[in-house]
């Protein structure tokens, strides 16, 4: 009889290899680059709702674990975002209201876009379609992971081993070591390693950052549980994690994905840029000049009275 466990869940090599993604048609490449902007939007959302770093880790785990058991092509990447970030806070005890979540996404990649950050209206079509696809997002995120939401981080292990290895006051380590935990969360690392190894992975890289030579006989991670062969392969997909060129725009539903598989999103975005930017100059004049109608009204109501009261004075005047 199987057990719920309070580990994570690690993927089999079968699943790294052979995602529902690509077996669907999506290139490697391309997965991780969706993958990678995916957490980007969940990182920039909860840091501008000030919602705590352990909600936007979770919902980046939860948002890496969901697509190795669902593809992009059936679950597309926007609401699956807004469900993750939305069930991390019910989760991390942190909740967030839905119009908060859904305004500060839209904020967020509007800005990505180049897009006129004007806030969506709480009534109209676009607002009502990223709810529904928010609330059916964390429905399909439970289902597929079977409820199993549970998420261990490394950040309480980070401070601990540092302790251990008495390192908390080196001035550049503990801040470079936390920096690659963060950073690590766009990459399938969070799914393939338990926390133990990713934190003496990244402690091993920004100690030889630092230029900073740990114990070695025995292996300092040896007390940490850790194995060294997976210690330097985090390590590696750290330091390989800022050699790639991510890109800033990615398709968030199936008809841009379409696009971007045709090779013309990025022309679909500059003509959609231009267009909203021509729209938003053209209200902001409309708005003005009602602004200027109703202060001429109001400009013209006061002299009348001003008229008025001073016929009265002059008629009462013996």
């Amino acid at each position: 009889m199987s057990r719920l466990s309070l580990r994570n869940p690690l993927l089999t090599p079968e699943q790294i290899s052979q995602s529902p993604s690509q077996q669907q048609g999506i290139t490697r490449d391309l997965e991780l680059n969706l993958r990678a902007y995916g957490c980007h939007l969940i990182q920039a959302t909860g840091t501008i709702l000030q919602v705590p770093q352990m909600v936007m880790a979770s919902a980046q785990i939860l948002f890496q674990r969901f697509y190795y058991l669902a593809s992009f092509q059936d679950f597309p990447l926007r609401g699956t975002v807004l469900g993750a970030l939305f069930l991390a806070c019910k989760v991390e005890e942190n909740p967030q209201t839905i119009r908060n979540i859904i305004n500060v996404y839209d904020i967020v990649v509007k800005r990505d876009r180049g897009f006129p950050e004007i806030v969506t209206d709480g009534y109209d079509g676009e607002y009502y379609d990223l709810k529904n696809e928010m609330v059916i997002s964390e429905l399909q995120i439970l289902r597929k992971l079977g409820f199993n939401v549970q998420v261990e981080l490394p950040y309480g292990l980070l401070a601990n081993y540092l302790q251990s290895l008495e390192l908390t006051e080196h001035p550049t380590l503990p801040q470079l070591a936390w920096n690659y935990l963060n950073d690590l969360l766009r990459t399938p690392v969070y799914v393939c390693f338990q926390p133990e190894t990713i934190t003496c992975g990244v402690i091993y890289l920004a100690a030889y950052k630092s230029g900073i030579r740990l114990p070695e006989s025995p292996p300092w991670w040896i007390i940490f549980d850790a194995n060294g062969d997976d210690v330097v392969q985090v390590a590696k997909a750290t330091e390989s994690l800022y050699l790639r060129q991510w890109p800033k725009i990615m398709p968030l539903d199936n008809s841009e994905l379409s696009m971007h598989l045709e090779g013309t999103l990025e022309n679909h975005i500059a003509s959609e840029r231009k267009r909203r930017r021509k729209d938003a100059n053209e209200n902001a004049d409309t708005n003005m000049a009602a602004l200027d109608s109703r202060h001429s009204s109001a400009t013209s109501i006061e002299i009348k009275n001003t008229i008025e009261v001073q016929v009265q004075n002059k008629a009462g005047t013996p």
